[in-house]
């Protein structure tokens, strides 16, 4: 893995300045393969403004080969545009869910000082974890407007009849999700007892238990 190399305008930090390349590994912000053309990357970056300007978290196949069409790097055909995507989301930058995209967990753990950075008027951190929050509930309260993590409001709401949001206990109308158990735990529990049970003994029959007895 090498650098994250995103082309990035208008950054003071004496190492970026029109149509330069930003280092992020010189930032200790995150790393990503150097493989990556200068219009890929500026792709990527577009691809972030999309989806932290959603209000879902995520960005359409549509709006991103708008975007590819007016890169300043150079313009990505729709066929590269879709093969840039298809690599970052091999790649577990980016997450593909009926032509929708989204930062992947690897992406936003990765570049969270990043993200941070750069939209810090925009992007708002989960309530519960503290975390950079975009696939997220928020509450409807125009005066609160907290964003919760949806693996956290499954936690935070657990088992509770009346949810009230956390900040200013206004009613949280959104459906709570149940607490997201992998697959791979459930079957290595049900192995775990298998291997905890006692194995049931073999009844002997009548005549090996008379020969047992007479010796």
């Amino acid at each position: 893995m090498g650098s994250l190399m995103v082309p990035r305008q208008g950054l003071s930090t004496g190492i970026a300045v029109r149509h330069t390349v930003v280092n992020m590994a010189e930032t200790d912000v995150t790393r990503m393969s150097t493989d990556y053309a200068d219009n890929e990357l500026e792709l990527f970056r577009k691809t972030m403004d999309l989806i932290v300007d959603s209000d879902n978290g995520t960005a359409s196949s549509t709006d991103i080969l708008n975007c590819a069409d007016s890169l300043q790097t150079k313009k990505l055909k729709k066929r590269e545009t879709e093969h840039v995507l298809n690599r970052l989301v091999q790649d577990k930058w980016l997450n593909e869910k009926n032509g929708d995209y989204s930062l992947s967990t690897r992406c936003i753990m990765e570049m969270e000082q990043y993200i941070r950075m750069l939209y810090q008027d925009q992007v708002k951190v989960c309530h519960i974890c503290h975390n950079v929050a975009l696939q997220c509930q928020m509450c409807e309260n125009p005066t609160c407007g907290i964003k919760i993590h949806t693996p956290c409001v499954a936690r935070y709401f657990k088992g509770r009849t009346d949810p009230r949001c956390p900040a200013c206990e206004d009613f949280w109308p959104h459906e709570i999700p149940d607490v997201y158990r992998p697959p791979s735990s459930q079957s290595e529990t049900q192995s775990a007892a298998k291997e905890n049970t006692a194995p049931t003994p073999t009844p002997r029959s009548t005549a090996q238990t008379r020969r047992t007895r007479r010796s």
